[in-house]
């Protein structure tokens, strides 16, 4: 059996990466800053990650920061990873991350480049946006009366639970460096997306387009962000709702 350690394995899709690996039968380390025994923060290293990564095979680098330091917790990931001599690191992305000037795009797309110039067998693999993630969107877009929605914008969500057994699959491969994206199965406009969240939710809000203007915002709107050859994802964003809200 192959020990693993997935790094924010208690969050959103860490959990998941765990719970798939482990009833495979791996040994799973969960890494985050508050799960003991391997409670480490990654922005400040320390002794504590590199007894995490003592006789690990792969990591699983699912840990994230929209709100920054992605970069200096690769930095001290693959330090800790070269010197604990891992075979294999696995690294989710985003699709779009080398298209779209969001400076979080542009921290994911640096950790990429860390990755690959690490020395360490590797495999990054990108995915559009998660369920979970549009929902929480929505709701705030659709909080008043009047939901403002960005116009002529359009995205593709992806079930979590496939990425999560893409990521398992991958750790118990070979390093296979960049593999191809994956894309959640429609691409949809952000106005239909907001009336499937308020048919769910039970609620009615008048919907109103707003273009909005910048690099970020014209990336978006060409659709940077979104993997049309690769809607591989069978999990409709109907679904999704359905499961959540009932």
């Amino acid at each position: 059996m192959t020990t693993i350690l997935v790094t924010g394995g208690t969050g959103t899709l860490g959990r998941l990466v765990t719970k798939r690996l482990r009833a495979d039968g791996h040994e799973v380390r969960v890494l985050s800053r508050h799960s003991e025994p391997y409670a480490v923060d990654l922005r400040r290293g320390g002794p504590a990650l590199d007894a995490a990564l003592a006789g690990v095979d792969t990591v699983v680098h699912c840990a994230s920061s929209p709100g920054g330091g992605d970069e200096k917790a690769a930095a001290h990931l693959i330090a800790a990873a070269r010197r604990a001599e891992v075979a294999h690191l696995v690294y989710i992305s985003i699709v779009g991350v080398e298209r779209v000037p969001l400076p979080y795009y542009r921290a994911k797309l640096a950790v990429e480049r860390r990755i690959e110039e690490s020395g360490l067998g590797w495999t990054v693999l990108r995915a559009t946006q998660f369920h979970d993630l549009m929902a929480t969107f929505l709701s705030k877009l659709t909080a008043p009366p009047l939901a403002l929605l960005p116009a002529a914008l359009s995205d593709q969500p992806i079930e979590v639970a496939e990425v999560a057994d893409r990521l398992a699959e991958l750790a118990l491969m070979s390093p296979s460096g960049r593999v191809p994206d994956m894309g959640g199965p429609e691409i949809r406009s952000v106005p239909s997306l907001a009336r499937a969240y308020l048919n769910a939710t039970g609620r009615h809000r008048r919907l109103l387009e707003l273009p909005l203007f910048g690099r970020t915002y014209g990336a978006f709107r060409a659709g940077g962000h979104l993997a049309p050859e690769q809607a591989v994802g069978k999990g409709t964003f109907e679904e999704y709702l359905a499961r959540r809200f009932g």
